[in-house]
């Protein structure tokens, strides 16, 4: 497996998704954010688990959105949502001991400047 050898853990807080009024939403905005964010993360966990000692965990980010939603991320909150019912799903059928799991963080630091109007009073991780 390379240089490193096989890895007891896997951790991605990455992909995109539209943020904009319901309204201004096309099916190309729906699609972004379904194949960077989900699909970046079901394809970690497709790949991945090839990678992973027995016994090893896939841990995503799915953020606030999926679970406090504010005005312009229904694309977003969509795919975390999506992100949700994957990991609940692949870890009844991933096997080799392998857990999947999903946190929901807060605001990331990284993401903080953009986004903290939409997030009052949230402090960032």
């Amino acid at each position: 497996m390379g240089k490193i050898g096989k890895l007891d853990a896997l951790i991605c807080i990455a992909g995109e998704a539209k943020w904009d009024d319901f309204a201004n939403l096309s099916e190309e905005d729906y699609y972004s954010g379904l194949m960077s964010k989900l699909m970046g993360q079901v394809n970690l966990v497709r790949i991945g688990k090839d990678f992973m000692n027995p016994g090893g965990s896939i841990t995503f980010s799915t953020g606030i959105l999926a679970d406090d939603p504010v005005p312009k991320i229904t694309s977003a909150a969509m795919v975390n949502g999506a992100i949700h019912s994957f990991v609940k799903a692949v870890d009844l059928e991933i096997g080799n001991g392998i857990r999947v799991n999903a946190v929901s963080l807060g605001l990331v630091e990284a993401a903080y400047n953009k986004y903290k109007d939409y997030f009052p009073g949230d402090n960032p991780i």
